[in-house]
């Protein structure tokens, strides 16, 4: 397929693409990234499609393939000790959760996205194809290049995570049922509020948060000292610039010829 051909197919799969990313990564932003990379890739890839009737599961291909290679640059790969560390405490016959919460946790996509988040993404993966998407073991199998086998102990062990996730994550809300916003929400916010440009509400909210959170007080200090060296320490085009560059810059600024 050229590429001219497969630009025109694009538009129509590129919702459920967002939804199956968006699935598995943290944030809108990221998301968008993603999947923009990977129509970007897939054109560039476009004589490697041989029917359109592969488009569907060449596209996941590519998308499954770029959010493991931007986690995995994150150094968040997939982790099969934290399968493993929760796959024995299933074994075990006393472990079990409280249903109620999790049924009623389960009911808020919201919810269901916090925990989802707290899974490597290679299950989680498996987990939103299979179950959000409804794609069976094997055309999963076949997008991530796993076997049969592989694929269904990926599916078990991501959906145990899940249940247990979503089972510490209401002993995570109580803990910290005072803190106002939670930490992602306040994180994402700093940067606004650092130059000012937050609403008032959603300012107050960061500064409640602050006041309160055990961990993000120190990521702000940290956020106000770098910014503050970079403002002080930066400021000379010499430090920073070619010799050449700096001069011309200088002359620019001060309204000289030659710039």
């Amino acid at each position: 397929m050229d590429a001219a051909e497969l630009a025109g197919l694009l538009p129509d799969q590129t919702p459920s693409l967002y939804r199956y990313v968006r699935s598995i990564s943290r944030d809108d932003a990221t998301a968008e990234d993603l999947v923009q990379e990977t129509l970007v890739k897939a054109l560039e890839k476009a004589d490697t499609l041989q029917s359109s009737d592969r488009l569907r599961s060449w596209l996941f291909r590519i998308a499954h393939n770029t959010t493991i290679d931007f986690y995995r640059r994150r150094r968040e790969e997939p982790s099969d000790d934290l399968a493993l560390e929760v796959e024995q405490r299933w074994r075990e016959d006393d472990y079990t959760v409280d249903a109620a919460v999790v049924v009623a946790r389960a009911e808020t996509s919201e919810e269901v996205q916090d925990a989802l988040v707290r899974i490597p993404v290679a299950y989680r993966s498996v987990v939103v194809l299979h179950d959000a998407h409804g794609w069976t073991s094997r055309e999963i199998a076949d997008v991530m290049d796993l076997s049969l086998p592989a694929t269904k102990q990926r599916l078990r062990r991501g959906r145990m995570m899940l249940v247990s996730a979503m089972a510490r994550g209401h002993e995570r809300r109580v803990a910290t049922s005072r803190v106002p916003l939670r930490c992602w929400d306040a994180r994402r916010h700093v940067s606004a509020y650092l130059d000012g440009e937050l609403p008032t509400t959603t300012s107050a909210a960061v500064e409640r948060h602050l006041a309160i959170c055990p961990t993000c007080p120190p990521l702000y200090a940290s956020l106000v000292s770098v910014r503050d060296a970079m403002a002080e320490g930066l400021q000379d085009p010499d430090t920073v610039v070619p010799d050449g560059l700096a001069q011309r810059i200088r002359r620019r600024r001060s309204g000289q010829p030659g710039g």
